[in-house]
């Protein structure tokens, strides 16, 4: 699969990316480089263990990554669960994070299609 074949399929945005970073193979780096961000793992641990502060934090990061990149599904869950873990309460943020799981899994999976 190639790195516009994956943008399709991962509800992300490629030709406003490809703006910002000019080639298919600046775009395919950094886009690979997206698989060993921490943002996800920190934000599920935040979560776990009722961290207000660190879940907030995450999702801000993770938010920033997904936008930067162009990863507009998983970007806009992103957003939605920043903005209710603004308050850094974890409660009644669950529906969201799992939201954000499902796009995050799903994005990483074609992420590794990448050729």
């Amino acid at each position: 699969m190639t790195i516009k074949e994956c943008y399709a399929v991962a509800d992300a945005d490629f030709a406003d990316v490809i703006k910002r970073l000019g080639s298919e193979a600046m775009v395919k780096r950094f886009a690979l480089k997206f698989l060993n961000d921490t943002s996800f793992e920190d934000l599920k641990e935040g979560i776990r263990l009722q961290d207000g502060e660190k879940a907030f934090r995450a999702a801000h990061t993770l938010k920033g990554v997904c936008l930067n990149l162009g990863f507009t599904g998983l970007g806009k869950a992103s957003s939605e669960l920043t903005e209710k873990l603004r308050g850094r309460e974890i409660s009644g943020s669950e529906e969201l994070m799992q939201e954000v799981e499902a796009k995050y899994t799903s994005l990483v999976e074609t992420l590794r299609q990448v050729e």
